[in-house]
């Protein structure tokens, strides 16, 4: 599987390169693309990489759509791993979605898709408890809250659809019944923790993934390149990979 990875000089394209260089899960590096590269092995542009299978996309939100461009008019598969897209960048992906396959999500780790298979079966047998969403990471993230909390709380509204995501709370905000609280956390230099606490007033269920290295973000990347490299167009996630 020849692998083109965008973003390829940021932290994260360095680490799906060089897992592709060790063969990891048969991947190997067709091409590297940065905007901002300055070394001669790597393209500015990414109509001048070389012929690949799949790409990764480990740039920024703003890219996607040139990326998602190229890709139809390859007919590369695609795995869009970055986060905070706009509504109008979501549309894209949503359409590309329907030309080629497109795997899209906000946390490339299995173990998140994990939880969030175990936060939703958690929520539908305790449709009363109240859920708080606690997500902590290093002190240089621009989005807050995290793309993966929120993934966590549609987890959540897929069995409470009626359910409010609160965004932080301060002053006299008291707690509205039902709603999905998410709490933001910046310091040092916290690659990721996401802790879900469902409590029914009588108990407390304490639900948490932490990731102790980005390169499980990386290993997650190349493993959903792999299971979308021969899928028919169509836009496909974690829980897809994983049968959640």
């Amino acid at each position: 599987m020849r692998v083109l990875v965008n973003g390829a000089c940021g932290h994260m394209g360095r680490e799906v390169m060089r897992l592709a260089e060790s063969g990891y899960m048969g991947a190997s590096p067709a091409a590297a693309v940065d905007a901002y590269g300055d070394d001669v092995s790597v393209h500015t542009h990414l109509e001048d990489a070389e012929q690949a299978d799949v790409i990764i996309d480990f740039s920024h939100h703003s890219a996607v759509c040139a990326l998602l461009d190229y890709a139809v008019d390859k007919h590369l598969p695609a795995v869009i791993a970055t986060t905070g897209h706009t509504e109008e960048e979501k549309a894209r992906i949503y359409a590309a979605a329907d030309q080629i396959p497109v795997f899209y999500s906000a946390n490339m780790s299995v173990g998140v898709a994990v939880l969030c298979s175990l936060v939703r079966q958690a929520a539908a047998l305790f449709p009363d408890a109240d859920i708080e969403i606690v997500e902590t990471h290093h002190n240089r993230k621009l989005d807050a809250p995290s793309g993966t909390a929120l993934m966590l709380a549609q987890a959540i509204r897929q069995v409470r659809p009626d359910a409010a995501v609160t965004c932080g709370r301060s002053g006299q905000a008291r707690r509205a019944p039902g709603e999905i609280g998410i709490q933001s956390v910046r310091l040092g230099n916290v690659v990721g923790i996401h802790e879900v606490l469902i409590s029914t007033g009588t108990q407390t269920i304490t639900l948490k993934h932490e990731a102790h290295d980005r390169k499980l973000f990386a290993e997650g990347a190349i493993a959903a390149a792999a299971y979308i490299e021969k899928k028919p167009a169509g836009l496909y996630d974690m829980q897809s990979m994983i049968g959640g």
